[in-house]
């Protein structure tokens, strides 16, 4: 049985999506800073292969979906210049943008290119830049110095497009002095009624592309969950007939039954070094926090109150656990220290508040919170209190952030259907993830993946 489950994950995941999940920037921000990506140029070898993506427009979408940046449409560039002797600066001052990348993509053989490119600053001639040519040189020109990021890779068709995901970061950090999340992925569950299996588990890339089906099931999938080092996702699973919590290795398509005790087995949370597991388990009655050592399976029972208790999250530094509970009479959060088991609630604004999750610096918690009948994003700072409505959409939920802490995706519902859509940190810019397939829920931002 064991190898027959093992065949089967790996006929599954070599089935492909039959539509991608699909980012649309419906609205900007005013702040964002003006910036120009030109087309990359091509050099081909005797046998001409074309590159199997637009390495540039990767970049200039990445940006864009951030929030941060306005991307200077192809038609209006002043030039298209491919190295930096040709960069005449006083064009791209004179059309306001605060850099300009551009590029060369040369055929090396067929499947395999080199990829050159460059970040330039116009306004900076005391720029700091970095280079990935092999013998650390830098070209001796008058220009040189308004460069910030000076990158060459040889790179397949294989790592094309994740290239690019990874050339969008490195920009981002010499732009924004925050690391990138572009090369990073997004689990996410789908509910296809036309399907015999209907609800199905996807990994996809931050931008939605390249989605790989990991798991499918005639009944529900809830929860998933990334391991720190990415490797791994734990989720809920009904397959047989019951609530279990399961772990998937994606490379190995090895699946682990973790928790399948009587009753409730749900809500799984990695701590942060990877070594212990939070879940939801009602296996003495009524639904507690409990933390599972994953080397010896021991379980350590966090909570114990008449009300429910649910979805843990995790403080970056693994001292302590965010969770839902309607321990004051409605659901809001609270907060359970590990080394004492002292428990404090974090909300007392609003009627309802849920499925919280902690910004990368600790510093604040995100979560769902009812507002004028209405559920919404909300950010709440744990030193003061105050709280930030981040959507406008009513009826919000599932909500996971990048791990840079700059953009959160979640779960809402658009007419009738269920779709993702993000959001800034800062409530400040969004986007609508639409998809033709089904409903779309549950997703789940992954850890840095380089």
């Amino acid at each position: 049985m064991k190898k027959l489950l093992a065949t089967l994950l790996m006929v599954l995941i070599s089935l492909p999506l039959k539509a991608e999940i699909e980012i649309l920037i419906t609205e900007g921000r005013d702040d964002a800073r003006p910036i120009a990506v030109v087309p990359f140029a091509f050099e081909a070898s005797t046998i001409v292969v074309a590159p199997p993506f637009d390495f540039a427009k990767i970049i200039a979408d990445d940006l864009a979906r951030s929030g941060k940046f306005k991307v200077t449409a192809i038609a209006d560039l002043p030039q298209r210049p491919a190295a930096v002797e040709q960069v005449d600066l006083s064009l791209w001052k004179q059309l306001g943008v605060d850099a300009v990348v551009y590029g060369v993509v040369k055929e090396k053989s067929p499947g395999t290119y080199q990829v050159s490119y460059d970040l330039v600053d116009p306004y900076n001639d005391k720029a700091i830049f970095e280079s990935d040519i092999e013998d650390g040189s830098y070209p001796i020109i008058e220009q040189s110095h308004h460069l910030m990021l000076l990158k060459d890779k040889i790179i397949s068709n294989d790592n094309y497009r994740w290239n690019a995901h990874i050339a969008a970061d490195e920009i981002y950090q010499a732009l924004t002095g925050e690391r990138g999340a572009f090369a990073t992925q997004v689990a996410y569950v789908e509910v296809d009624r036309s399907q015999p299996n209907p609800y199905q588990l996807f990994v996809a890339d931050s931008d939605g592309y390249g989605a790989q089906r990991i798991f499918s099931s005639r009944l529900p999938i809830m929860s998933p969950a990334w391991s720190p080092d990415g490797q791994q996702l734990a989720y809920v699973t009904f397959e047989n007939g019951r609530s279990e919590i399961v772990i998937q290795h994606l490379a190995q398509a090895q699946r682990t039954t973790l928790a399948s005790y009587k009753g409730f087995n749900s809500a799984p949370a990695w701590s942060p070094d990877g070594t212990k597991m939070a879940m939801v388990l009602s296996k003495d009655g009524n639904p507690e926090i409990y933390i599972m050592e994953l080397a010896t399976r021991k379980l350590q029972r966090l909570t114990r109150h008449y009300a429910i208790d649910t979805e843990p999250s995790w403080s970056p530094d693994g001292e302590s656990l965010v969770f839902t509970s309607d321990r004051g009479g409605r659901p809001q959060i609270y907060q359970v220290f590990l080394s004492s088991g002292d428990t404090k609630r974090v909300t007392f604004e609003g009627r309802y508040n849920a499925g919280a999750e902690f910004s990368p610096d600790g510093k604040s918690i995100v979560m769902v919170h009812q507002n004028n009948g209405n559920f919404h994003l909300a950010s709440q700072e744990l030193g003061t209190g105050t709280i930030n409505i981040l959507t406008k959409t009513h009826l919000d939920e599932s909500l996971s952030i990048a791990p840079n802490g700059s953009m959160i995706i979640y779960s809402t519902v658009d007419g009738r259907q269920k779709v993702l859509s993000t959001i800034s940190m800062d409530g400040r810019f969004g986007m609508p993830i639409p998809s033709t397939t089904g409903e779309v829920k549950a997703p789940a931002w992954s850890p840095f993946l380089l």
